[in-house]
């Protein structure tokens, strides 16, 4: 869909371009290499942003890839791949921020593999018998909230009185929306088939 919609983008010569996100396990399906493969012979502004969490539900990412980075896969392509710490805001910011300029000056695609970790179960009720509490405890050291926060503080971009009210007002936020999804009237079953083109 992102190959799509970036075809459609470069066609009507717009300055926007598409961004895919999927995880390192999708990187093993079809639909991932005919479009990075598209993308490339159309240069496409599109760019493919893999959040690598290490883990394909409770696989671990050596047991299904010999890749050391899914950057590696762009070269097949023809189109720069680029790893960076998905756990450092920035260094996401960074890296997607030169891809999109590459797109936008009709050099095509680029795939961006975060490197980051999941810190909880694939699903909610996941009992993660593939891994071990130790793991996951030293991995929540590196989160890339707490991260972020401290390096802003450091940096004196925010106090912590201002994280504090920035932090209460996305909790009120989000307990609004949670409020009023919980008592909005179920919506009715015709409205599945309305805004179906296809």
């Amino acid at each position: 869909m992102a190959a799509g919609a970036a075809l459609a983008f470069k066609l009507k010569g717009s300055r926007q371009l598409a961004l895919c996100f999927f995880g390192e396990g999708a990187s093993n399906e079809g639909a991932f290499h005919e479009s990075l493969n598209l993308a490339a012979i159309w240069e496409l502004p599109v760019i493919f942003l893999c959040e690598n969490n290490l883990y394909a539900i409770s696989l671990k990412l050596e047991e299904f890839v010999r890749v050391k980075n899914i950057a590696d896969r762009a070269a097949a392509y023809g189109m720069p791949g680029v790893t960076v710490d998905g756990n450092d805001v920035v260094a996401v910011y960074e890296g997607v921020a030169r891809a999109a300029k590459r797109a936008r000056e009709g050099q095509g695609p680029s795939l961006v593999e975060a490197k980051t970790y999941r810190l909880a179960g694939h699903l909610f009720d996941d009992p993660q018998h593939y891994r071990s509490l130790e793991e996951v405890d030293v991995k929540w050291q590196n989160c890339p909230i707490k991260r972020f926060k401290a390096q802003l503080k450091a940096e004196g971009v925010l106090s912590e009185g201002e994280m504090e009210r920035l932090e209460q007002e996305v909790n009120q936020e989000v307990d609004k929306a949670v409020a009023f999804a919980r008592t909005s009237p179920f919506p009715d079953p015709e409205e599945a088939f309305q805004d179906i083109f296809s």
